[in-house]
């Protein structure tokens, strides 16, 4: 009994420490994100500068002194100037399209972590709940492995398969790909300009934000630690491939990875459970009144027409507002059972895409299914890259071909030549 116990166990920590769990929700939860993020500062670029920037009601001083009392990491307290908000913004918008893509992800994740700070704590009064999930996750996905699939690290990596007897975790060298692999030294890696150059700029940035930080110094510690320990993961392994420092190093990546993916699973659990709670115990939640009101709110109306339906049906408001507290309180407790917690995965996920439609909260919905698709499962998510895999390549082969059309009628009637 006891063998079979201490096996079980071995076995556990076997696949905990040499396997970064959850490639696909761990990839799904990166793109939701980023694409989240992005698609907000798209939509808020006209008012960039009102909301987080020098023409702001929350003015610069203001915004240091707050700052100066939490202890909160932005780049634009560094210099008050347009150009410089200008620049992290447009740093932001970038670093969010290629963690979507990515490229270089465990450096993306981290430029996208100082976008999302930077932003954020600049204008904390501006936020909503979809703002402060955004907030956690920016940072719980710089320790993950994020780049495993769907990514062109991922994809990168595979066009070296063919060529090397085995393939590395190339997400941690400098710059940051994101493909986890076989351990082993590629000659792709040592021939890998791009991670280096990468690496020695963001450390000369990291040496001049030091000088320039006034606050938030326990991000700036972070940022240190990723910096120099990317740099001994490329040196170890281009030098080392095969040693135990390289073994070791591919432990700790894996523990941090799994151990940041619990973590977002338990955040968005807690999310929900704290959410359905305190929902009981509001008495507008008990009469099942309470989706009524925003319903009624020009605020929360972009649909006045299909509000005012809605409302006006008094056993479906009640059902909606029950089911909305049910499904929240129940969540954390289907986790143990796959059908059900399927479920009601799918039914959070339409009540978001019913939010962002009925009370116009749209990056709060994403941001939210987001988070939730960290729960979906493997099968589903493999079938949905296929599906989207197919697409990509159908829609491509139609613009080649279309493409070969176009040249064949702009080009000049080729020779006939008669035989015979």
């Amino acid at each position: 009994m006891n063998d079979t116990a201490d096996r079980g166990v071995a076995r556990a920590v076997q696949r905990i420490t040499s396997t970064a769990l959850g490639p696909y929700q761990s990839a799904i939860v990166r793109i939701g994100f980023a694409a989240s993020w992005l698609l907000f500062l798209l939509r808020e670029l006209p008012n960039r500068h009102e909301m987080y920037g020098p023409n702001g009601p929350w003015r610069w001083d203001m915004a240091r002194q707050l700052i100066a009392g939490n202890d909160a990491f932005t780049a634009l307290m560094w210099s008050d100037t347009t150009l410089w908000f200008e620049v992290v913004y447009g740093l932001a918008v970038l670093s969010s399209v290629l963690l979507i893509l990515g490229w270089r992800t465990r450096t993306m994740s981290v430029l996208f972590m100082i976008g999302v700070l930077s932003l954020q704590n600049r204008s904390i009064f501006m936020g909503d709940g979809g703002d402060n999930v955004i907030h956690l996750m920016a940072i719980y996905l710089v320790l993950t492995r994020c780049g495993q699939v769907w990514s062109l690290d991922a994809r990168r990596a595979a066009r070296r398969v063919p060529r090397v007897a085995t393939v590395p975790d190339a997400q941690e060298v400098p710059g940051g790909s994101a493909v986890q692999g076989a351990q082993g030294a590629p000659d792709g890696e040592s021939r890998d300009r791009v991670g280096p150059v990468l690496w020695a700029v963001l450390g000369l940035a990291l040496v001049i934000a030091t000088f320039l930080n006034q606050t938030g110094w326990l991000v700036l510690l972070l940022l240190g630690v990723l910096w120099v320990g990317l740099g001994l993961w490329w040196m170890v392994s281009r030098y080392a491939p095969n040693s135990e420092l390289r073994s070791l190093l591919d432990v700790l990546a894996n523990l941090a990875h799994n151990a940041a993916l619990v973590v977002i699973m338990a955040e968005v659990c807690l999310i929900y459970a704290t959410a359905g709670w305190y929902k009981i115990q509001g008495s507008r939640w008990q009469d099942g009144t309470a989706l009524y009101y925003p319903l009624k709110l020009d605020y929360f109306t972009p649909w006045p027409a299909l509000s005012d339906l809605l409302a006006s049906g008094g056993v479906m408001v009640m059902v909606l507002t029950y089911g909305t507290v049910i499904v929240q309180v129940a969540f954390p407790f289907t986790l143990f059972n796959r059908r059900v917690k399927n479920v009601l995965l799918v039914a959070m996920m339409l009540e978001h895409a019913a939010i962002a439609v009925l009370l116009g909260l749209p990056f709060f919905s994403l941001a939210m299914i987001a988070a939730d698709a960290v729960f979906l499962p493997t099968a589903f998510l493999v079938w949905l890259g296929g599906r989207a895999a197919r697409g990509r390549d159908r829609l491509f082969s139609r613009v080649d071909v279309a493409g070969r059309l176009e040249r064949r009628r702009g080009s000049p009637d080729q020779p006939r030549t008669l035989v015979g």
